[in-house]
Order: C-alpha cells, then sequence, then structure tokens
C-alpha cells in the first residue's frame, strides 16, 4: 500500500502461492506471528475475487461492472479490501519488510485500480439519478411520490399506483447509487487511495455544474462588453440571470454540496475541497454577474428596477447561500455575492438621485390642453409605485436619509412617525417633488379654473396611484387623507372660479320680479351659462368619482334656484310671443347639460339645437 511506502515486486499473476490453512495457525508459533497468521487467512479469502477483477488479466473484468454485475458480490469484495487494509496495518506495525505484507499491497493495488474504475462508471453512467434537483429533492425529506396526486386525479388510483411505483423505483436506485458511491470512496480514501478518487469526482461533477450554469444562460461578462453593450441586450442577460439564480442556488449548488456532503461524509476536509473545486468557478461567474452590471451599464429608466430585481433574487437566497457555502474555502463565493449586493445597493440610490434629478428638470411650460393627468405625473407614479414594491428597498436607504435640503412640511408628511422607514420618507418626498412640480405648471393656465381643475385631477391620480398599490401602506391613511382633502380644496376652487358667474347671475328674490326684469334674467343667464358650457366641454375629469362631485356640487348650487325662478317666470315671459325664445333651457336642459361636462368633448351645438327644441315645445303648451 502506498501509505505504508512499499513498491511492487510482483504482478498479480505471482499470487499462485498456496499457503497453510489458517485454522493450522490458531496459535501463534515461534516462526509465525499473530498478524502474520491473519494476513495470511486474509490473502487466503481475498486473493480469488480480487483476482477475478483485475482489470489486467481478464477481459471479462474490463467489460463488466462489478456493482452492476453482481453487486451482492460488489458488497463483498469491499468488505474483503477492507479486511486486506486491517490486516496490512497490523502486519506493517510488527514486520514492514514482510514478503506478506509485499504481496498484500499487490493485491490491494489490484482492487483500487478496480473501485477506481467503478467509482468513475457509477458518477458518469449515473448522470441523471444523480442531477442536483433530485439529490435536492430527496435530502429536503420530500419526495416525488408524495406529490403525485397534485398531477393526477386522485380517481384514477391504477394510474397513481404504477406512476408512484415507477418514481419509487427510480428515487431507490438514486440512493442505492449513492450508497455505493460512498461506500468505494471511504473505502479508496481509508486505503491510502484519496486521491484518485477524489480526482474522478470533481472532474465528472464540475463539468455537470458548469454546463448546468451555461444551459441557464448564465455567462462570464467582462465590464469592457457590459459598459458598451445595448440595454435591451443586457435586460435578456439580466432576465436570463434571473431565472438562473434561484434554480442554481437552490438546485445545482445544494445539489451538490449534499451529494458531497453524503459520498465524502469520512473526511471533511475532503467534502469541502471537493465541493470548493466543483462550484467555485460556476458560483464566481454566478455571484460576478450582478456586480459587472451594476458597475458598468448604462443609465435608462429601466435600470433601477432591474437592479432591484437582482438585489431581491441573491436577498431572498441569502440564507442558503450562507448555508451551502459555509466551509471556509468557499467563503469567496460568499464574499462575491455580498460584493455584488453592496454595488447594485450603491446604483439603485445613485439612480434614484438621478430620478430625483430628472423631476427638478421637467419643463414648467409642458401644461395639458384638458386640463386632465400629465404625462409627466402618470410616468412619475408608474415609477415611484414600482419602488414601493421592493422592501429590499429598506434595507438599501438603511443609513441613507434623504439630504438636507430635502425637507418635508409637516403638513404634507409627520416624518416622525416614520423615522424608522427610509423607504417611506424617500417616497413621500418624490411624490412632494412631483406635486410641487405639477402647482408650478398650474400656473401657466389663463384660465384659473383650469389650473385649479389640472391640480384637481393630476394630486387625484396619485391618490389613486397610492391606493392602488403598495404606497398606502408606506405612505400611511392619513397621508392619503389629506392628499384627498387636498383635491377637494381644488375642486370647490374651480367651481367657484369656473362656475360662479353662472350660479350669480340666477336671480335669488323672483316672487314680485317684472316682466321686463325676468326676460333680461333669462337673455343673461343664457349668455353666461352657454359660454361658461363651451369651456367647461373642453375640460376633462378623468376620475369618475370626482367627475360626479362636481357635477353635483355645481347642480346643487345652480339647479334649485334656476328651477323656481324658471317655474315663476316662464309663464309671464310667454305671455308676449316675441320674448318666447327668451327661455331656452328648462331646469332638465342644464341638468343634461351638466351630466354632458368633464368628457372632454368640446362642443355645445348638439345640445343648444336640442334644448332650445325642447323648450319651445314646452312654452307652446
Amino acid at each position: 500500500m502506498k501509505k505504508f511506502g512499499f513498491s511492487p515486486k510482483r504482478s498479480s499473476s505471482s499470487f499462485i502461492a498456496h499457503y497453510p490453512s489458517p485454522s493450522r495457525f490458531s496459535l501463534p508459533t515461534p516462526s509465525r506471528s499473530l498478524s502474520d497468521s491473519v494476513m495470511v487467512q486474509t490473502l487466503e479469502n481475498a486473493e480469488p475475487l480480487i483476482v477475478k477483477w483485475d482489470l489486467e488479466t481478464s477481459t471479462y473484468a474490463k467489460v463488466t461492472s462489478l456493482f452492476y454485475d453482481n453487486r451482492r458480490e460488489a458488497l463483498e469484495f469491499m468488505k474483503i479490501v477492507n479486511k486486506l487494509h486491517k490486516a496490512m496495518r497490523m502486519l506493517a506495525a510488527e514486520n514492514s519488510n514482510s514478503e506478506l505484507l509485499i504481496r498484500a499491497q499487490h493485491l490491494m493495488q489490484i482492487a483500487m485500480k478496480r473501485l477506481e474504475k467503478e467509482f468513475y462508471q457509477i458518477l458518469s453512467l449515473n448522470c441523471a439519478q444523480l442531477d442536483p434537483e433530485s439529490v435536492s429533492t430527496r435530502s429536503s425529506g420530500t419526495s416525488a411520490r408524495s406529490s403525485v396526486s397534485d398531477f393526477v386525479d386522485e380517481s384514477d388510483n391504477d394510474e397513481i399506483r404504477v406512476v408512484t411505483e415507477l418514481i419509487t423505483e427510480v428515487e431507490d436506485a438514486a440512493e442505492g447509487i449513492m450508497i455505493d458511491l460512498k461506500l468505494i470512496a471511504e473505502c479508496m480514501i481509508s486505503s491510502g487511495y484519496g486521491k484518485e478518487c477524489v480526482n474522478i469526482y470533481k472532474t465528472i461533477r464540475k463539468s455537470i455544474v458548469d454546463e448546468g450554469i451555461y444551459k441557464l444562460g448564465v455567462e462570464k461578462m467582462k465590464s469592457t462588453h457590459a459598459r458598451k453593450m445595448d440595454w435591451t441586450v443586457l435586460d435578456i442577460k439580466i432576465k436570463n440571470w434571473l431565472d438562473a439564480v434561484k434554480i442554481t442556488v437552490k438546485t445545482l449548488f445544494n445539489g451538490e454540496r449534499i451529494l458531497s456532503d453524503h459520498v465524502f461524509a469520512s473526511s471533511n476536509a475532503i467534502r469541502e475541497a471537493c465541493f470548493n473545486e466543483i462550484t467555485k468557478e460556476g458560483a464566481t461567474i454566478l455571484f460576478l454577474f450582478p456586480e459587472t452590471v451594476a458597475k458598468n451599464s448604462k443609465k435608462s429608466a429601466e435600470r433601477i428596477f432591474r437592479m432591484l430585481d437582482m438585489y431581491t433574487a441573491i436577498a431572498n437566497q441569502w440564507p442558503e447561500i450562507m448555508s451551502i457555502f459555509s466551509f471556509q474555502s468557499t467563503s469567496s463565493s460568499v464574499n462575491q455575492a455580498l460584493n455584488s449586493l453592496i454595488k447594485l445597493g450603491e446604483t439603485v440610490r445613485l439612480d434614484l438621485t438621478e430620478f430625483e434629478t430628472l423631476i427638478n428638470k421637467e419643463s414648467l411650460k409642458t401644461t395639458v390642453s384638458n386640463s386632465g393627468v400629465h404625462k409627466f405625473t402618470i410616468e412619475s407614479m408608474n415609477y415611484i409605485s414600482l419602488l414601493g414594491d421592493y422592501g429590499v428597498l429598506t434595507d438599501i436607504l438603511h443609513e441613507y436619509p434623504l439630504p438636507e435640503k430635502s425637507q418635508l412640511p409637516e403638513t404634507f408628511f409627520d416624518q416622525s412617525l416614520y423615522a424608522d422607514s427610509p423607504l417611506s420618507l424617500w417616497l413621500a418626498w418624490l411624490i412632494f417633488v412631483v406635486i410641487c412640480k405639477l402647482d408650478g405648471k398650474s400656473k401657466h393656465y389663463k384660465d384659473v379654473s383650469q389650473s385649479y381643475l389640472f391640480l384637481a385631477n393630476n394630486v387625484q391620480y396619485i391618490v389613486s396611484k397610492v391606493r392602488s398599490s403598495r404606497l398606502q401602506y408606506l405612505l400611511g391613511e392619513d397621508w392619503a387623507n389629506k392628499r384627498e382633502a387636498d383635491v377637494k380644496k381644488f375642486a370647490v376652487s374651480y367651481e367657484q372660479v369656473a362656475w360662479s358667474h353662472v350660479i350669480d347671475v340666477v336671480p335669488t328674490n323672483v316672487t314680485e320680479m317684472a316682466r321686463e326684469e325676468a326676460i333680461n334674467s333669462f337673455k343673461k343667464i343664457n349668455m353666461v351659462f352657454e359660454e361658461v358650457h363651451r369651456k367647461q366641454l373642453a375640460v376633462v375629469v378623468p376620475d369618475g368619482k370626482l367627475r360626479d362631485e362636481i357635477k353635483v356640487s355645481v347642480a346643487e348650487k345652480l339647479l334649485p334656484a334656476y328651477r323656481e325662478f324658471y317655474e315663476m317666470q316662464r309663464v309671464e315671459v310667454a305671455k308676449e310671443r316675441k320674448f318666447a325664445g327668451v327661455v331656452k333651457y328648462a331646469p332638465e336642459d342644464i341638468g343634461n347639460a351638466l351630466s354632458d361636462l368633464f368628457f372632454g368633448s368640446g362642443s355645445a351645438s348638439v345640445l343648444v339645437s336640442a334644448s332650445m327644441s325642447e323648450s319651445r315645445t314646452s312654452l307652446s303648451r
């Protein structure tokens, strides 16, 4: 045996000497020690089986697998080899120059070559049964057979039975393969042939890991490539990485860790070295990718979300990463994953600041002709609401407070309530900057009523976006209620500016009004209402609830007074036929006209024509 420092002097064919039966040496004699007697008996038992499987002398042994041909004989082979090794150790302690020891060493070499080939064959021919997914699934205590009912109709008991039997057969076969590998590895390692065993294992299993990572679309990327790459192309590679990272960590790396722990359970040093060698390159490629992208990718609106996606992916897998790569020798893989997290966080913070800068750069002069929701509002809130979906931002923004200049008014957001939530503070600040920009835009409307309606529409959109996303939990109910109160204030201001002329022109004291005065009032109401109605047909209120609230509020202030005036004076005015056309609109016409508002139709011709026709018919009665 190599570790005893012996060199073989005979070939395997020289094992033809016959020793006396071990029973004749049941007691030590002056010429033969107990260790000699044990060795003689061991050689006598071991030689026939070991020589039978000699690769050098047996054609049968070259083309046949010991473990596949006769597993019971394979187990017996392992027992004999272990007994031979023990006998060699015993004899070496007494007489390291013994002829018996040299003969045993030759026999041991034959056995080790046989086991080396068996180990290689079992590993290479059973890749499907030893795929990392199957290994990791079995190790977790779950079995595919337990979930058969999830995929097969429970009413089909025969099908369930057949499928379960097939799965059981496959799982049992895989378990047997792992047991055989462990037996061979322990035997070879204890016999001083661990290096040969480990080299075979590392070569085969590393190729499986490398191929798996390649098939999952993860590739090594240089910084120069990332800098030159178009964002759309890089985005595809990031998506591939996101799809692959969970599988790679939970299945590929985890499965390899479990397999190496099982096969080399007898040696912590060997299982650590094997796992490190097998996964180091693949782990570096996987965990270096986010750092390379974060450092070198071009700026784009979507970049921050891809950085957050990658950060989330690593953060979600962090417990598994720490557990799988818990060896001292694999700490570089953990450090690389950590470096990627750090760099991703830095890039996210940079992009967040850049987003604030873009908001501030938005031109105040770009408004919306119909006072509706500005594209700037939609895009900004889409961006901010997406940010709210990433819980990892809390970790990224930890100890990264708002700039000193970024002080939120207490009326807008109570920072004291969210002192421990940097994400809430940041999002509230960004929305505040958006609203300030909208306020600046509103001042560029020539019609003051439109400026108020513009603010009501856009702040209402912001509130709706908050309430329909995770932002409602981050900003709180109080924040949303305050913004809704702002919307109502803007709506009231719009109503006062846009409709006060119509409301004020309707007489309130109509019981003793002269006919001439009534005629003039109808004329004035017609003129003012048509002018205001025509203007307001051009504006829009996208939010249905806000639209109805404004209509109802205007109607409640205008219609009761107009109905009273109309009912009291229309008959009196109609007595003079030449003034019959003065009464253009019945109260129902006014109500219908109001109901048509805020859809951005921009035309009142149909309304006026229909109203005049209806009013004349009513008056003629």
